[in-house]
């Protein structure tokens, strides 16, 4: 590279993020504004997550302003996964629990069919324990084995038949490892990239591609079938029954025809 090219790169990581450059999924107006909050760095990727001001003011609506937001969080009034968080800009991403002690609620960030995260407002049992897809398997110094989580826990001396795909239950006040669901034919899962993001089925068949990309199929309720990559398969549960509680629509897909009519029978319903 020549010195001129040098001189003009900037030094540091990006603390800006233009309103048109957002995630999608936040769904943030064009002309209310130039810029969106940056997501800080934590435990999820920045288009893959919410940060917690945009979930309190645009989501949850508990706040109507920035100024707002940033007074209810600095009263310590939010948690997320247990622990209070006063950073505005916090990610919040897929399995999150966020807990208001004042107002007794809970909620689970997951996916919808269109790909936006959902809160999903869930019991006091629930919100004690959250789902990890397990990402790397390792061995660290002193020979200690450790899982490490979708959402960058890591765990040590996990129960050695934990693998690369299976999911970790995890309990929330201790960190520790309740249950394992294995990734395996006839589980239900969700998927979390990809074209069908937020769709929930069993899983049917895997094809192994050496290589390549492992290919998963899937079939919802409805019995329609679809295929994503192994990476974006994401377990719920053993069986037919889900560890956490769903999406109303149970995470079934309908077309826009489908949808279009639905709307239009709640609008005169109403």
């Amino acid at each position: 590279w020549g010195l001129s090219t040098l001189s003009n790169m900037t030094r540091g990581p990006k603390k800006h993020l233009k309103r048109l450059a957002a995630p999608r999924h936040w769904m943030l107006g064009k002309l209310q504004g130039v810029f969106a909050p940056r997501p800080s760095a934590g435990p999820h990727k920045l288009r893959e997550c919410v940060p917690l001001i945009v979930l309190l003011r645009n989501r949850l609506k508990y706040a109507l302003t920035r100024k707002e937001c940033m007074s209810i969080l600095m009263q310590r009034l939010v948690k997320v996964d247990g622990k209070t968080r006063t950073d505005m800009t916090f990610p919040t991403g897929l399995m999150d629990v966020i807990t208001i002690p004042k107002t007794g609620e809970n909620f689970r960030m997951v996916y919808d069919v269109k790909g936006r995260f959902a809160p999903i407002k869930i019991d006091a049992a629930e919100a004690g324990f959250k789902l990890g897809k397990v990402v790397k398997t390792g061995t660290a110094a002193k020979g200690i084995p450790y899982i490490v989580t979708h959402d960058g826990r890591t765990i040590r001396y996990p129960d050695p038949d934990i693998k690369v795909h299976d999911v970790v239950q995890v309990d929330l006040a201790s960190g520790k490892v309740r249950s394992v669901v294995k990734f395996e034919v006839g589980n239900i899962c969700l998927v979390t990239q990809g074209h069908n993001i937020g769709r929930v089925g069993l899983v049917k068949d895997r094809e192994r591609h050496a290589g390549g990309f492992d290919i998963v199929h899937i079939e919802d309720v409805t019995g329609a079938k679809f295929a994503t990559r192994l990476t974006n398969v994401f377990v719920l549960g053993k069986g037919k029954k889900a560890l956490i509680t769903l999406h109303k629509n149970k995470g079934t897909k309908v077309d826009i025809f489908a949808d279009r009519e639905a709307r239009l029978a709640r609008g005169r319903s109403a």
